[in-house]
């Protein structure tokens, strides 16, 4: 036999359902644990017209938290509202029982923010997007909670 390979730029939801299952069953294997992804939000709201204006947005999955973005409009930068939500990201994934947390930034972003809050560079990719760097951040929490 031989295989039929199809590029596309409009996938089909199902057949995206059906390779991440695939995925996921082989990574089960292989870790000898399911998947326990859970989405871990911080939504940052105008308080009289519940406007979204920024938040968190991410993960908890095999025992640490991934963040996938952290976003404040300028106007609300440099008041310790990212560290505030950062903290509060974590409590959350300490309560979940994670061993700590993982994050990426770009050069023009926000890497020393995340370094002034522990976080420590364990990856690079260089010239991502041209001209710049992606930078892949961890801080690994010195308390797991565990039940007494």
């Amino acid at each position: 036999m031989t295989p039929k390979i199809t590029l596309t730029d409009t996938p089909d939801n199902g057949m995206i359902k059906a390779l991440t299952k695939k995925l996921t069953d082989f990574n089960k294997v292989g870790s000898g644990r399911p998947l326990d992804y859970r989405s871990l939000t911080i939504f940052v709201t105008h308080p009289d017209t519940g406007e979204l204006l920024g938040g968190l947005w991410g993960g908890t999955a095999y025992s640490y938290l991934h963040i996938e973005l952290l976003y404040l409009p300028e106007d609300l930068r440099g008041a310790g509202l990212g560290t505030r939500l950062m903290a509060q990201a974590e409590q959350e994934a300490i309560q979940r029982r994670c061993r700590g947390v993982w994050l990426d930034t770009f050069s023009f972003q926000a890497r020393g923010f995340y370094e002034r809050l522990g976080y420590t560079v364990f990856g690079t990719f260089e010239d991502y997007p041209p001209g710049h760097s992606r930078y892949f951040l961890k801080k690994i929490f010195e308390t797991i909670k565990t039940d007494s």
